[in-house]
């Protein structure tokens, strides 16, 4: 609710699990104790650019016991010596005021938080999914497969292609092996009638 001329809180409905309210820039001078009654769970409240203007007005913020973080920036309250000393003495379940602590380190914003969420999650998935270097391993492992034997290169191979090149295998070897013995059975008959004829050819050159 920043910059809607809100002069008073009276009428803010209940919001027990309301965690962060945006004043600024409005027209509140007092009445804070609402938001202890109805915003019991607070733990960021921005009241900054408001018209409060003492401790006593601040002081209502006290039973906000969850409040982390309180912005009064550009509130006249900010013009008090020690005024930061004073609240953080007043209100001692703050952690940051105006967006620093007491050690005058900065509070984390918000949306960085969601940011660096974000970031994990992205982190996490590329865990699940594995570094793009496992699968440049794989491929390594591939090529040095090359390297092996016939056989090992077969066994990679599926089962049913490596049926179906067995039986091609096989009738190839028996195509092989008939032609092959057609062959020898014609040599072998070529050489009978050779013998045949020799013991003929050297009785003629007997009688001769």
């Amino acid at each position: 609710m920043a910059n809607v001329e809100l002069t008073s809180l009276a009428k803010l409905p209940t919001l027990s699990k309301l965690r962060k309210l945006e004043l600024s820039d409005n027209i509140i001078s007092g009445g804070l104790e609402v938001l202890a009654e109805r915003c019991p769970n607070l733990t960021y409240l921005n009241l900054s650019g408001n018209k409060i203007k003492d401790l006593g007005t601040v002081e209502a913020l006290q039973n906000l016991k969850n409040l982390k973080s309180l912005d009064l920036f550009n509130c006249e309250i900010t013009n008090l010596e020690d005024y930061r000393d004073s609240i953080f003495e007043l209100l001692q379940q703050i952690t940051y005021l105006d967006g620093f602590d007491q050690e005058d380190n900065e509070a984390p914003d918000s949306e960085d938080d969601d940011d660096e969420g974000d970031e994990d999650d992205d982190d996490e998935d590329e865990d699940e999914a594995g570094p793009p270097g496992e699968y440049e391993e794989e491929d390594d492992e591939d090529d040095g497969g090359s390297d092996l034997g016939e056989g090992e290169e077969e066994e990679e191979v599926g089962l049913s292609y490596l049926m179906k090149e067995e039986i091609q295998d096989e009738d190839d070897d028996d195509d092989y092996v008939e032609e092959g013995g057609d062959e020898e059975e014609e040599a072998e008959g070529i050489r009978g009638e050779k013998r045949k004829r020799d013991p003929e050819d050297e009785g003629e050159e007997e009688e001769d």
